[in-house]
């Protein structure tokens, strides 16, 4: 029997699942590996898919979405971002990680290779590598001011088969954000060369800065490309409504491009689920911003929890993050993120995500997430300080 695809065979391991598939045998283990809140989908969203199944629908729907949901879509990034978005440049899918996903299969092809601000979530990675790619990461500086992009290093890291960058901002897992004027500089030099930006930008909406237009949120690639430039902006449900496990995202794309990427939506999984879409136009609504807002402050309280807990542990070195939820720190003495993360569990019963996972210079580091119960945190700490052998 012929074998399956060398590039497909030779994945690396998904190390986050080594971790959390580990903790199977330890179940007192407080899981802090996955990007999640413990909140609840909130009832309103709920609410709207158990309407929906019960109206009926539950069968196949357009592949690029439910028009309600599209056009919701098009009128909250309007509010957000202050600038018209044609329905056309609207595609709904089955998660942001689909759309990801699609953005690749749209680009990269065998011997292409993708440019990725590092570290980064380990799945985008991988959709290189399955199309028959190369990523090639460019990782951040992690100074007393945080986490700094040196321009010129992304830009030399280009050649004549770089199809795309992709970089998201705010960052998994570092909470790195991207300035307008660092935006504004990349998407200049994607004009100039045609390479394409695949921006993600799931979580820019947990943010703990002042308000942008009236709404909390980062800097968006939104607020500056025009309707044709060569960008994927890529956004899901999962992180700011608590809705990680309905699979439900939506991409940003350049209206010429929509027949394609509808097919490759049906392709990949014959479009997003219907009734979930009638809870994501719920989500999208005014109990959504209420919801959101309480999130955003229960992460901001974790942060700060978090912060002041590791930052006072001699041997670890940690930044505040500007966005997103999670801690990315690094520990003097660890050299195998990945064994460290498995003793943790078990012998402290607290499961982080080993940094190795998020690209090559972070094998000193772990990720914890910090959208939890106070309770929850500081239990977790404590098992953590006590693994740490530190008071």
């Amino acid at each position: 029997m012929r074998g399956i695809r060398d590039v497909i065979a030779g994945m690396e391991i998904q190390k986050i699942g080594e971790v959390s598939k580990l903790a199977l045998d330890y179940p007192d283990t407080m899981p802090l590996w996955f990007g999640e809140s413990d909140m609840a989908t909130p009832e309103f969203v709920q609410a709207a898919a158990i309407a929906a199944m019960r109206a009926g629908h539950t069968r196949y729907v357009n592949k690029r979405g439910l028009p309600a949901l599209r056009h919701a879509i098009a009128a909250y990034n309007e509010a957000l971002f202050g600038r018209p978005v044609a329905l056309e440049r609207v595609t709904a899918t089955a998660s942001a990680m689909t759309a990801i996903m699609i953005a690749m299969q749209c680009l990269v092809g065998n011997g292409d290779n993708v440019v990725m601000v590092s570290p980064v979530w380990p799945n985008a990675v991988q959709c290189v590598t399955a199309m028959g790619g190369e990523s090639r990461h460019v990782r951040l500086r992690d100074g007393e001011g945080g986490w700094q992009l040196d321009l010129d290093e992304l830009f030399a890291a280009c050649d004549e088969r770089t199809r795309a960058f992709f970089i998201a901002s705010p960052g998994n897992p570092t909470g790195w954000v991207m300035s307008p004027e660092e935006q504004r500089a990349i998407l200049d030099f994607c004009r100039a060369r045609g390479i394409w930006l695949i921006a993600d930008e799931v979580y820019n909406r947990i943010v703990y800065d002042a308000p942008r237009n009236g709404f909390a949120h980062a800097p968006s690639m939104m607020e500056m490309i025009e309707p044709d430039d060569p960008v994927f902006v890529v956004y899901g449900f999962s992180k700011a409504y608590a809705m990680t496990g309905w699979r439900l995202g939506w991409l940003v794309h350049p209206p010429a491009l929509g027949a394609a990427i509808g097919d490759l939506s049906g392709i990949n999984n014959t479009g997003a689920t219907s009734f979930v879409q009638h809870a994501g136009v719920a989500a999208l609504g005014t109990e959504g911003e209420a919801f959101l807002a309480t999130m955003i402050e229960r992460c901001r309280v974790g942060r700060e929890i978090v912060f002041q807990r590791l930052a006072a542990l001699p041997g670890v070195r940690i930044s505040r993050p500007e966005a997103a939820f999670y801690a990315f720190f690094a520990v003097d003495g660890i050299d195998d993120s990945l064994a460290f993360a498995q003793d943790l569990v078990r012998r402290h019963g607290v499961g982080l995500s080993p940094g190795s996972a998020f690209g090559p210079g972070n094998e000193s580091c772990l990720r914890l997430c910090f959208a939890n119960s106070e309770a929850v945190l500081s239990d977790a700490l404590d098992r953590l300080t006590a693994a740490l052998g530190r008071a």
